[in-house]
């Protein structure tokens, strides 16, 4: 079910938002943040790599030629959005955005508002059916590629989620041509602590579950993975002009592009 402000419990979104640099937090995210970060110190990183891994995979979509996209998860509106990476290079992309998170949800209708080509679902992504029956999909027209972006929210949907079968729900619906760009926190890398970061998160509204590369991989299904396939967030595609840095494992999370034939 859909969150509601809840000031006792930190939550997802609000913790993003603060690593972020972002103002949509309280007392009791950044609070909880400074304990992560005296166990993971490269949270920030991840986030950071993370938001640029968004703009990269969206930024790649277009020059495909998608003009139209479903973002699972999406958060807490800050500076490079989905409709702004997408509509800064053709002000007809369309964006459908999914969160169950009440301040990330007020947020992004307020940003929204005058916005005809960008829309607010609140909603739990882990339920399928209701999500992609919610009236605000018909702004996208699913006979052609949409690009679906599923950015830090599968280690959200435990097992008992049955995250394969969300993700496949997902995948379904999609015209042949349609991308899913995918970021998952792992504990392949001994950099990453993954039970203490697990256990930490218990304390929050959102569980989290790392997984190694092969279960993420999974969750493309028999979508095409494009080059240079699952790597970490900072060594997807690079910028020419930017540094990917020398640790990639201090990213924490595997991403990836697949497209489906």
């Amino acid at each position: 079910m859909p969150t509601s402000v809840d000031l006792q419990k930190p939550s997802a979104a609000r913790i993003y938002d603060y690593l972020l640099g972002g103002n949509h937090n309280f007392a009791v995210d950044r609070e909880f943040i400074a304990k992560i970060l005296q166990i993971q110190p490269e949270a920030k990183r991840f986030a950071v790599m993370n938001r640029a891994f968004l703009r990269r995979s969206v930024l790649f979509m277009v020059q495909q030629g998608i003009r139209q996209f479903l973002d699972l998860g999406s958060g807490i509106p800050t500076v490079g959005n989905v409709h702004e990476i997408a509509q800064g290079a053709d002000p007809a992309s369309r964006v459908v955005y999914v969160d169950n998170e009440h301040v990330a949800v007020e947020h992004s209708q307020l940003l929204l508002n005058e916005n005809d080509n960008a829309v607010m679902v609140h909603a739990d992504i882990t339920r399928p059916g209701l999500v992609l029956g919610d009236p605000a999909m018909r702004l996208l027209d699913f006979s052609q590629p949409i690009g679906l972006l599923a950015i830090t929210i599968g280690h959200y949907v435990l097992d008992k989620d049955d995250p394969a079968g969300v993700f496949a729900a997902y995948r379904e619906v999609l015209a042949p041509g349609s991308y899913l760009a995918l970021t998952h926190l792992t504990d392949d890398f001994k950099q990453v602590k993954g039970d203490e970061l697990t256990e930490m998160m218990k304390k929050s509204q959102n569980n989290v579950q790392a997984r190694t590369k092969s279960v993420v991989t999974g969750f493309f299904g028999d979508f095409e993975l494009v080059e240079p396939g699952l790597v970490t967030t900072s060594q997807w595609r690079p910028e020419q002009h930017a540094s990917p840095g020398d640790n990639p494992e201090a990213d924490g999370l595997y991403a990836g592009v697949a497209r489906k034939k």
